[in-house]
């Protein structure tokens, strides 16, 4: 979690930056290391609800999500999906997308896989192989990077929606989004994401992130 506040405190853009969390081990870590925090309720349903919690006494007009996994963020990355919201781009919602690298990455579940219009908006989200093809495709296959840049209407309005039928059946939070019609654009990102889901995922960073914060 540190390493993901550390990587979105260097973006020129933010205001600030609020760890929202429902563990007390969590906050005191948090705390420790200078970070506000909001202490939300545990039975919200997504990340997005969790930092509506955090953002909704502020006065904050764009609100990003970062979530907890996203262990190799860094300030640029946040920057890249402000940016658009803050030029007055048409979106209610603006993430990331990385090529697909290889047959294990595109079949596996954990990968989420997005396509998009001509535009950049977004048409659909899941962990599902989408679109049907043989094998990869370059410029056809992209990776989800679960970075959410909201404006806070949009948000407030994401938080207002009950869960939807396809964010139940995929269990991914921008399903509700866009089932209710907001925007997502999606952007191209050279960022990796490096999700820490297992401890193998964590071995793994503490081997490529860690020596990062070392250096200072």
């Amino acid at each position: 979690m540190l390493w993901v506040a550390r990587g979105a405190a260097q973006s020129r853009l933010l205001d600030s930056v609020i760890v929202a969390t429902d563990d007390a081990r969590i906050a005191a870590v948090a705390r420790e290391d200078g970070f506000e925090v909001a202490m939300t309720p545990a039975e919200l349903a997504s990340g997005s609800d969790r930092v509506w919690e955090a953002a909704r006494g502020t006065g904050a007009e764009i609100v990003v999500n970062v979530q907890g996994d996203e262990a190799a963020v860094i300030g640029a990355v946040v920057d890249s999906c402000v940016e658009p919201l803050l030029r007055g781009d048409e979106a209610d919602v603006v993430t990331l997308r990385t090529p697909i690298l290889d047959e294990t990455e595109l079949k596996s579940p954990n990968a989420v896989k997005v396509v998009s219009d001509a535009r950049g908006m977004a048409l659909y989200f899941s962990r599902s192989v989408i679109p049907h093809a043989e094998g990869v495709r370059a410029g056809l296959h992209h990776r989800h990077v679960g970075i959410y840049a909201y404006r806070r209407a949009a948000l407030e309005r994401f938080c207002s929606l009950p869960r939807s039928p396809l964010e139940e059946a995929e269990s991914l939070e921008q399903l509700r989004g866009l089932e209710a019609g907001l925007r997502y654009l999606v952007l191209d990102t050279e960022y990796r994401s490096l999700d820490v889901n297992t401890p193998a995922d964590l071995e793994r960073a503490e081997k490529e992130i860690e020596p990062r914060w070392e250096r200072g």
